[in-house]
């Protein structure tokens, strides 16, 4: 029975050292425990959607053809115009496509404007009178006994935001949620596959220069590959066809470029009515303003300026922010010769708190073991140890120090006093 005993106190020692050790270890940062979809590189420092392996293709598609038309097309011209004219195309082909490579590195690896989560649902309160039970059957509430949407005034237009079940918050207005990254976004454009990342508030003008810029850049090496083939048709005195054997280069780029040109710049020119009348990608397709006024549209100058000229909003998350917990206890617990599962861990990431929540059966099993530990008051008559190994008093003590921890000293005092009113009234 002693070395039983023992045996328990050593694997409650060793809980206790465990749970030391958690107390010790670093906190995680913001960006390590968020529950988004986003995948973070050095540090928290860039964000990138879930997709963000898309990036490579793109940057191959950017990148190769460029150096193709540097390295073959442009000495073709050096050697038909007998000067530098090779050199400088070369050279402001290359720097054009490194200005784009940034421009495509602030688009996708950038907080697009995400909206912090809750840790819990609003308030009824604080939802005010104009909520909308209408869009609920039978004016049923959603979670917490929440409306559906509620109305905001927007330009003197009433606006309706809905409620979101994962964020726990009402969206601000043009605010959407992306089945894709898993976050709301603020002026939600689109969620881009080819730079794996939403476009939103804060890099939305860095996505409209990446387009507009990649179609500069085809239109340009279209340009001068047609002018390398036409140079070879006056050197050489022969057709068009022959021209393209003698460079089939220029024409593969040419083709190249012909069919880019019509992804990004029919891309950039629709992004161009969009800024014109103050719309978004999901607007344009879900709402349609075109058939009822917009509340956004400001006229055409004022829309470009609100686009293009006003200051970008700093970020609302610090993804490189310390974690806070409410509870350091991360380890598994020993008790009583059985080990219990680890604690179920829910993470506010936004407000940055770590919750700790003890299962169910986890609960039932600390109660009956702390239960049973009450017949250790009953040896209160045992001579004391000397051997270096704790007595029935310590083992108790350490126990009641244990179900503290676990927010459950109320219950142990409660057992306690009827073991003790039991063992005085026999």
């Amino acid at each position: 029975m002693e070395g039983r005993m023992q045996g328990k106190v050593q694997q409650l020692s060793d809980s206790n050292r465990r749970i030391m050790e958690a107390d010790a270890a670093p906190p995680l940062r913001v960006y390590q425990a968020w529950k988004g979809s986003n995948i973070f590189f050095l540090g928290g420092r860039l964000i990138f959607g879930p997709d963000v392996r898309s990036l490579i293709a793109t940057v191959c598609l950017i990148v190769i053809p460029v150096i193709i038309f540097a390295a073959v097309v442009s000495p073709q011209l050096a050697h038909g115009y007998q000067n530098q004219i090779g050199g400088w195309v070369a050279s402001v082909s290359i720097i054009f496509t490194a200005y784009i490579l940034v421009l495509l590195l602030l688009t996708s690896g950038r907080d697009p404007g995400i909206v912090p989560r809750n840790s819990h649902p609003p308030e009824p309160e604080d939802i005010g009178e104009s909520s909308n039970l209408s869009d609920w059957p039978g004016g049923q509430h959603g979670s917490a006994g929440l409306p559906l949407t509620k109305d905001v005034l927007v330009n003197g237009v009433l606006v309706k935001v809905k409620y979101c079940h994962t964020c726990m918050l009402y969206r601000p207005p043009r605010c959407s949620h992306c089945s894709i990254c898993n976050n709301c976004v603020e002026r939600f454009d689109h969620h881009c596959p080819w730079v794996g990342q939403c476009i939103g508030k804060r890099n939305y003008r860095f996505f409209l220069l990446f387009v507009s810029s990649a179609t500069v850049l085809c239109i340009y090496v279209f340009t001068f590959c047609w002018v390398n083939i036409g140079k070879i048709m006056d050197t050489h005195e022969c057709t068009f066809g022959r021209a393209i054997l003698k460079s089939p280069i220029s024409a593969i780029l040419m083709l190249y470029t012909f069919i880019a040109v019509w992804f990004v710049g029919g891309l950039t020119s629709f992004h161009l009515y969009l800024i014109s009348t103050n719309q978004t990608t999901y607007e344009n397709f879900r709402y349609r303003y075109d058939r009822r006024s917009n509340p956004y549209n400001r006229g055409l100058v004022q829309n470009f300026i609100e686009i293009l000229c006003s200051r970008i909003p700093s970020s609302r998350n610090n993804f490189r922010a310390k974690a806070k917990e409410d509870s350091a206890a991360f380890t598994s617990t020993l008790s009583m010769g059985r080990v219990l599962s680890p604690p179920k861990m829910s993470v506010d990431l936004e407000m940055g708190t770590k919750r700790q929540a003890v299962g169910a059966e986890d609960m039932e099993d600390l109660h009956s073991q702390i239960g049973s530990s009450m017949g250790l008051e009953r040896c209160g008559t045992e001579p004391p140890h000397f051997d270096g190994r704790k007595g029935c008093s310590e083992i108790a003590s350490d126990i009641e120090t244990f179900a503290e921890e676990f927010g459950m000293d109320n219950k142990f005092t409660e057992r306690k006093k009827i073991e003790r009113h039991t063992n005085d009234n026999p």
